[in-house]
């Protein structure tokens, strides 16, 4: 396992106060654990001076530092090189490909506790012409509170950078107690014409197996949401969902006490939570393991100890060519980045990368480059290209 602990060293010389390891926030915490949300300042817009890329000895990678943002969560690229990123209590920013920064206006309004928080962001497969944005969020409402899907048209000019027409399409259903597991990580399909949301279980184990509720499932609908339609079910805490090449979905999630998994996602699968699981119960009660023949769909990757996979990408650029098409997860209480081998519906581990640092969310950039977003207050913008 290649050794990034001294990332911070050689991307760039850290001279401000307080530049120790992120507190973390709680993305994977035992039932009633208490949250983690402290006060911070505004994100740290990238600047002109940005430090170069530095190799790092022994790994395959050159980190280069972009910015740093608060407790950010999830991005995503748009056409012309320009992301948009998610902090969790409510901000989404607009990075500009040149490194500046413009907070987007016409966010909803968010449930900013535990795990809660603004979430995912995608666009439209037709973004280059109708500037659809997708969001995904938690929100209140009866009962407690449960994750939403938006979308809206975004909007940059004169005015500055603005959601317009922002509706939501998708509710997790029931709005519940607690404020964990809501998984809410968004894809599209290849050709476009359904959207994905994953949707944790909130800590709340039993209803994963009942498909009358949609906790603990993933769900396929249109894209403006009409004939959402449970897709596959017993899943605990869903936090990354993608598409290879070929059409197969994939999903990163975290398991219990261990057994953190990576599935193929089927349609109309159960894959066993609480039922089955290759991990324990917090306090150490057992689970009985995934078995062949117990009607379960068994992970085809598992961690135990956990590794807390937060995000999930399928790599598919020129920059590395030897890794297209392998996941890459990004790794909470691991503080790494994973590389799965993927072969067909054949997954295999592969790389283990210690950042030393809570990673957040793993994207793929046009050129080919993957970034890399760190968890906490001052989470870092991280872009990661060959030695």
């Amino acid at each position: 396992m290649a050794d990034l602990r001294g990332i911070v060293a050689l991307a760039v010389a850290l001279t401000l106060a307080g530049c120790g390891a992120p507190q973390p926030t709680p993305m994977e915490t035992p039932p009633g654990s208490a949250a983690d949300t402290p006060s911070v300042p505004p994100s740290v817009p990238a600047t002109a001076s940005l430090p170069a890329a530095e190799p790092l000895s022994g790994t395959p990678f050159a980190v280069q530092e972009l910015g740093r943002f608060d407790e950010p969560w999830a991005m995503t690229f748009l056409t012309d090189g320009d992301a948009l990123i998610t902090e969790r209590a409510g901000r989404l920013v607009l990075r500009h490909a040149d490194g500046r920064s413009t907070e987007v206006t016409g966010v909803p309004e968010v449930v900013h506790q535990g795990q809660g928080g603004l979430g995912d962001v995608i666009v439209s497969p037709d973004f280059a012409t109708d500037h659809t944005v997708y969001l995904s969020w938690a929100a209140r409402g009866t009962g407690g509170s449960g994750a939403e899907v938006g979308r809206a048209t975004l909007i940059n000019d004169a005015n500055g950078a603005r959601l317009d027409g922002l509706s939501v399409i998708w509710r997790q259903q029931p709005k519940t107690s607690g404020n964990g597991h809501y998984g809410h990580r968004l894809a599209f399909s290849p050709d476009g014409a359904h959207l994905f949301v994953s949707s944790g279980e909130r800590q709340k184990m039993t209803p994963a197996q009942d498909r009358s509720n949609t906790l603990g499932t993933i769900v396929r609908m249109d894209p403006d949401g009409g004939n959402a339609e449970i897709w596959s079910y017993g899943h605990r805490n869903p936090l990354g969902i993608a598409f290879d090449a070929t059409g197969n979905l994939w999903s990163s999630e975290m398991g219990p006490q261990g057994g953190d998994e990576l599935n193929l996602i089927r349609q109309g699968r159960n894959y066993g939570w609480p039922l089955a699981s290759n991990g324990s119960h917090y306090g150490g009660a057992d689970i009985p393991d995934h078995k062949p023949g117990d009607g379960f769909e068994a992970p085809l990757v598992w961690w135990n100890p956990s590794v807390s996979p937060g995000s999930l990408m399928i790599y598919s650029g020129a920059m590395y060519p030897q890794w297209q098409g392998d996941a890459f997860i990004g790794a909470l209480s691991g503080q790494a980045l994973i590389r799965v081998d993927l072969d067909g519906t054949k997954a295999r581990k592969a790389d283990q990368w210690d950042f030393g640092d809570r990673v957040r969310e793993v994207e793929q950039a046009p050129d080919g480059s993957i970034w890399v977003l760190t968890d906490g207050s001052e989470g870092r913008l991280l872009r990661l290209t060959p030695a």
